[in-house]
């Protein structure tokens, strides 16, 4: 059996199955790109929640994986050359999963260059503007009366969904006919845009017919339908 007790991180969150990737996360947009990665391959793991009510984030043993203290983070038990793995980011993992996999990310180089690029658009762009506007718009920042910040986060908000529409004009996906991880990265947040932020009349949502109509394709796949609920919430 996969002995993970060097790890500090098994000590909070005990591994029942230590040969399957372990899933440290909660379902958040980043979270939720990792489940959704893994419901899509079909690679076994075993999902843990962080809670972030509790604090959990910033666990020592947390801590002992990511230094960041953000989610989501995975413990792979067979990494390369047969090595645990710890890895953090979303985008870090996505990428290790496709090629760990060989699935949702194209085999020829050029093409594996073009969705990593999509991939750091999203990290780089989306999620943290789509983030200040939910900040702004949903949370504390409409205590705020000088709605400048909130005005300057949506006007950068519809500029990357612009960019977005463009590419996804007569394409099915991100990247034309093929489903892959820029996809995986992007429509998470999307969704959360328009869905828990609420603001999809404030950045003029209906604007972008192309990403409603991927984003529907997108949620409507049965593996990010089960991601998207991972890991699930305590019961009652």
């Amino acid at each position: 059996m996969t002995d993970l007790s060097a790890f500090p991180i098994t000590r909070k969150w005990p591994a029942q199955h230590p040969d399957r990737i372990q899933l440290y996360s909660l379902p958040t947009p980043n979270g939720v790109k990792a489940s959704i990665m893994l419901e899509e391959t079909g690679l076994p793991y075993e999902p843990h929640r962080v809670a972030f009510d509790t604090q959990d984030q910033m666990s020592p043993e947390f801590l002992s994986l990511n230094p960041n203290n953000k989610i989501p983070a995975i413990l792979d038990p067979d990494g390369p050359g047969g090595k645990p793995l710890p890895l953090f980011e979303s985008g870090a993992i996505l990428i290790y999963l496709a090629e760990k996999s060989g699935q949702f990310i194209p085999q020829d180089p050029a093409g594996r260059y073009q969705a990593m690029q999509w991939v750091m658009f999203q990290m780089g762009g989306i999620g943290p503007m789509f983030g200040q506007v939910g900040f702004f718009h949903k949370f504390a920042g409409k205590d705020y009366e000088d709605k400048r910040p909130r005005d300057r986060y949506v006007a950068e908000s519809r500029r990357l969904l612009g960019v977005l529409e463009r590419q996804l004009d007569g394409k099915a996906w991100i990247l034309g006919d093929g489903y892959g991880i820029a996809d995986i990265a992007t429509f998470p947040w999307v969704r959360n845009l328009v869905g828990f932020y609420g603001a999809g009349d404030l950045v003029g949502f209906g604007d972008f017919p192309n990403v409603k109509r991927v984003l529907d394709a997108f949620v409507a796949r049965p593996a990010v339908q089960r991601g998207l609920q991972i890991p699930a919430a305590p019961s009652a």
